[in-house]
């Protein structure tokens, strides 16, 4: 386990916009409302050949009628417990308030080591505001610009010669699970039962998941990476910016993922907003699990559950072969089943196939069933091999590939299908000239 830095401070410090130069990546969600980080943030970052995670907070709020203020302090406590070094963020041009001064008093009862950043010292005279800083007792105070990066050398210098713990050289490379799914289908709510701890922030509002939150899952045998990811609506609700980036971040959190469980409101069924998030993945390649959750409020009778699956199925046309797994998360009722789902797509999708073994199946049913002729010309496939990608992609080698439509295609992906377990993986099938 590497060095853990967490960026902690009242609202619109400037914190994301640090955070993001520091990991090199526009994974925060910035923007000139203050709050508008809402989960903890995690992010990678390098400094003179040190690796280091670091956590970007929610802002932290005093006296306000804003529904988060008492979530958001949580996530800040919870970041000071996980972290080992914490870079307390204050504005020059602010001075000192009330709530620096009790964030002050909190971290110097952490017991951690505290480095303190002055940002938004753009010019050398706003050095001078930095000197009432020094009342907080916490030190050496570091003047930066984390919108233009100036003095942030300096801040980096200080922060990585407290570290203790060797840095992690090598990331492990583990399955990443994206938790998708439209807002408010419960998609926190799983990663919080799954880790046992309160990960996320979860209201009754839908959409308070704004940034994708990355958590090791290690434990019933699992090791993991949780991606959970931001609701993704429709473009017609994505009316302020903010909501906007959140969906970008969710089409970044699927195309980072192997597997996605595609979580489903019972209550509701397969919506039109399910079915683009289903197109998106498989548009990417990835793995999927169907998780209808909140099946807790349903009232069943015999068939109930056989039903709604026949239905899920029919809707998905014509991707069908997938696993679909009925939990309630608030009960905690199969939520380990679709992590064992998540898995064995996680592992079919890396399935290998020998050539001649794929030759020795294929070959007798292409020839029982062949491509139809077209104009007059008969199509012969004669090999078939699997290509080396990170997806399962075959190609087939025949004289006349122009020739072969969408439906033979989906011939040969059901005969593969039949053949080797590919439930909820994309397959790909390219014809070449021979």
């Amino acid at each position: 386990m590497g060095n853990i830095v967490a960026i902690v401070g009242r609202r619109n410090v400037g914190k994301s916009t640090l955070f993001n130069r520091l990991t090199e990546q526009k994974a925060a969600i910035t923007d000139p409302s203050a709050g508008t980080t809402r989960d903890r943030h995690y992010g990678k970052s390098e400094w003179n050949g040190c690796l280091f995670s670091v956590i970007d907070t929610g802002g932290y709020v005093s006296g306000s009628d804003d529904i988060f203020e008492s979530e958001i302090r949580r996530q800040v406590a919870l970041a000071i417990d996980e972290s080992d070094t914490i870079l307390f963020m204050v504005d020059v041009m602010g001075g000192i308030t009330a709530l620096d001064q009790s964030i002050a008093e909190m971290l110097r009862r952490s017991k951690k080591p505290v480095v303190l950043a002055a940002n938004k010292v753009d010019t050398g005279d706003k050095q001078v505001y930095a000197a009432e800083f020094y009342q907080l007792g916490l030190g050496e105070v570091f003047c930066i610009s984390s919108a233009h990066g100036a003095g942030t050398g300096e801040l980096l210098d200080a922060v990585t010669q407290g570290f203790t713990k060797e840095s992690d050289v090598v990331e492990e490379d583990l399955p990443k699970i994206a938790i998708v799914g439209k807002p408010n289908v419960g998609k926190s709510s799983l990663v919080n039962a799954l880790l046992g701890r309160e990960q996320n922030i979860v209201t009754p509002i839908a959409g308070t998941t704004r940034d994708p939150l990355h958590a090791r899952f290690n434990v019933f045998g699992f090791d993991v990476i949780l991606l959970d990811t931001a609701g993704i609506r429709r473009k017609a609700k994505v009316q302020e910016d903010i909501e906007f980036y959140s969906v970008l971040r969710s089409v970044r959190a699927i195309e980072e993922s192997d597997v996605c469980l595609l979580m489903i409101d019972a209550a509701d069924g397969v919506q039109h907003q399910d079915l683009h998030i289903f197109s998106l993945i498989l548009k990417n390649s990835k793995g999927v699990v169907i998780v209808v959750n909140k099946w807790d409020t349903i009232g069943k009778e015999t068939n109930t559950m056989k039903e709604f699956e026949a239905d899920v199925r029919k809707k998905l046309e014509p991707f069908t072969d997938v696993p679909v797994v009925f939990t309630s998360v608030t009960e905690k009722q199969r939520i380990h089943k679709a992590m064992e789902l998540a898995m064995q797509v996680y592992e079919d999708r890396k399935r290998r196939i020998p050539t001649h073994e794929l030759n020795e199946l294929m070959l007798p049913e292409i020839e029982h069933y062949p491509p139809p002729a077209l104009k007059g010309k008969y199509v012969k496939i004669k090999f078939c091999t699997q290509l080396p990608t990170r997806v399962p992609s075959f190609a087939f080698f025949c004289n006349f590939p122009q020739y072969v439509k969408e439906p033979y295609l989906r011939f040969l992906e059901n005969k593969l299908r039949g053949h080797y377990r590919f439930t909820g993986v994309p397959i790909r099938i390219f014809l070449r000239k021979k």
